[in-house]
């Protein structure tokens, strides 16, 4: 009897947003892998025959992206370049029967929980057993650590409940399982995410779990950097502290989205923090871990927003001259409860704002980077480009902070960490020179 035979299928996943979507087609990845079919990420090579794209919703500027990312692979199967186009992610959870309409070619859409619906399609099992088991879109030697799911805040301006729901935590267990394999594979940092980070825990062992768990995964031999991501100012477990100041692989390092400094604003946000509580906060941080990374990001030209606003806002920066600083102008997301307001303040001047609260940042990152000279840092290799290795060291984070650059004859390998003193910085980047041990 005859088998028939067909073509074997490759699948191209293309990530769109944040890191917890990368963690998404990881997992995604990491099951079609195990049900033995074929799967790349962004893959270069174009060899492949379906594409499941992981869209982003957050705001305008990524669903425009997503929707023109859908239109480019609808065109590429409309050409006889590929079999399927899947669609999920955020954006295609939040406007499923909108796209549906607009864009029909897709073959099908899904929401940001139904990872066993995409499988189906593969007529491929969930495999609930497995853990760890991704295929890492990252370089080897990092990955991004989802602790959990979903946000019970209420912010005014943020659509992510709409799309991830409300929180849900993952076991410890099956978090310090997922950290020795992605060890076992290579991996020597690891940075915490979710939509709140300290809200860890409290679903499932009625407190903030967030030092036991952080005190359980820095257990993980082979694990030199552990960087938290999304932390939330109000209730802030100052515990927290404690544990980073305590164990030597938990990096200095912490990303809290502060996203304004007025009160009017913080209230209008509903931030359920006032400014001499983030004043008292922030001090609080640098009297417990001396020398440590506050990162932050700020949203600008929310509705109702002042130039005594704005001022508020880079007199806060000048105060407390944070080491990293990100910004978004406002997008005017529906069902959120901002969406009542009236977005009265132009695209044009909400860019404006961003610039003018960015150049005060440039300064202080610049005259902060100018301290580091003369200092020696333990830095992780992340690649060659251009001839020259670009590394960061544990107060930088992956793609939104500074990197140190090394020009060097030797060969160093990527993934590795070496000694390296500052000769030079710029505003946003360092460059120094390897230090041999002695």
């Amino acid at each position: 009897m005859k088998t028939r035979t067909r073509k074997q299928d490759k699948v191209n996943i293309i990530t769109l947003g944040c890191s917890k979507n990368m963690v998404d087609s990881e997992v995604l990845s990491g099951q079609l892998l195990a049900n033995d079919i074929d799967v790349v990420h962004e893959n270069a090579k174009k060899d492949h025959n379906i594409v499941i794209v992981n869209t982003c919703g957050f705001i305008d500027k990524a669903k425009e992206e997503s929707i023109n990312t859908i239109l480019d692979q609808v065109e590429l199967k409309r050409k006889g370049k590929l079999d399927k186009v899947y669609v999920t992610g955020c954006l295609s959870e939040r406007y499923k029967n909108n796209l549906e309409t607009e864009i029909p070619e897709v073959d099908a859409y899904f929401g940001t929980m139904e990872l066993p619906l995409i499988l189906k399609q593969f007529e491929a099992d969930y495999k609930a057993e497995l853990i760890g088991e991704r295929l890492l879109a990252t370089p080897k030697h990092y990955a991004y650590l989802k602790i959990s799911e979903g946000c019970n805040r209420t912010c005014s301006f943020c659509a992510i409940p709409l799309m991830r729901g409300k929180h849900v935590s993952r076991t410890m267990e099956d978090l310090v399982k997922e950290a020795e394999k992605l060890v076992s594979m290579g991996v020597k940092e690891i940075m915490l995410i979710a939509q709140e980070l300290t809200y860890y825990g409290l679903d499932i062992y009625k407190k903030r779990s967030l030092p036991d768990l952080m005190n359980r995964l820095a257990d993980v031999k082979g694990l030199e950097w552990i960087r938290l991501h999304y932390a939330y100012p109000s209730k802030f477990p100052m515990e927290i502290l404690d544990v980073m100041r305590q164990r030597e692989n938990i990096c200095n390092y912490i990303d809290m989205p502060l996203q304004h400094a007025s009160d009017n604003m913080l209230k209008a946000m509903r931030r359920q923090i006032t400014k001499s509580e983030m004043d008292e906060l922030i001090a609080g941080i640098r009297e417990t871990v001396p020398g440590i990374c506050l990162r932050t990001t700020l949203i600008t030209g929310f509705p109702g927003e002042t130039r005594d606003d704005v001022d508020t806002v880079k007199s806060f920066l000048q105060q407390h001259r944070f080491d990293r600083v990100g910004i978004f102008t406002y997008s005017h997301e529906e069902n959120t409860s901002a969406y009542e307001l009236e977005d009265t303040i132009p695209a044009e001047e909400k860019e404006a704002r961003a610039q003018e609260i960015m150049e005060v940042q440039q300064e202080i990152s610049f005259e902060k980077n100018q301290e580091k000279i003369g200092q020696t840092f333990k830095t992780l290799i992340d690649k060659k480009e251009s001839g020259r290795y670009l590394g960061r060291t544990e107060f930088d984070s992956v793609e939104v902070d500074n990197e140190v650059i090394i020009q060097t004859n030797k060969k160093l390998p990527i993934g590795e960490f070496v000694n390296v003193k500052i000769t030079k910085a710029y505003d946003y980047d360092l460059e120094g020179e390897i230090v041999l041990a002695s």
